[in-house]
């Protein structure tokens, strides 16, 4: 049985609420366990709610949190760093990926208009006069490398049948 999708808010109910705590914490620290598992790495939780208990619940244990701790911060600053994300980085990095893939794409359907505007061009329609100087320009280069890459195909087959 598949679950309902729950909404995302404070919930008003102090029982439901307490009920609902306890129920997330076991399964954050089961995905905890989980992960140290699968992945053989180690880790810790502190779950902590003022609302909820005066003692935060750690897992493993604390002793095994602190040495973990302890040791992270042993790490030089560079490598603590190293892949730490906050929100806002995270967003920023998301941003700039998506940013790069859109130039990508847009270069890409640049080449793709070019190659079908010279295509049409070849099979006798008239659309280069419905071409702008700069669109010329960059079908020209095109054109150009094409022959380029035609008469090094050219040289690459003639050497190829001499030898």
């Amino acid at each position: 049985m598949s679950r309902k999708k729950i909404k995302l808010a404070y919930i008003t109910n102090d029982s439901a609420r307490k009920t609902t705590y306890k129920k997330r914490t076991k399964g954050l620290v089961k995905k905890v366990r989980e992960l140290t598992t699968l992945f053989g790495i180690e880790a810790f939780a502190i779950i902590y709610s003022p609302d909820f208990g005066s003692q935060p619940e750690v897992w493993p244990s604390l002793e095994g949190a602190r040495r973990l701790l302890s040791e992270f911060k042993k790490l030089p600053l560079s490598k603590q760093n190293n892949k730490m994300v906050n929100q806002e980085s995270f967003l920023e990095q998301s941003l700039a990926k998506a940013t790069q893939h859109l130039r990508e794409l847009r270069k890409e359907n640049r080449q793709k208009e070019l190659k079908n505007a010279k295509s049409q061009s070849l099979n006798g329609k008239g659309i280069l006069q419905s071409l702008n100087s700069m669109d010329l320009n960059e079908l020209g280069l095109l054109v150009k490398q094409n022959l380029k890459d035609i008469d090094d195909r050219v040289r690459v087959l003639t050497k190829a049948s001499c030898s």
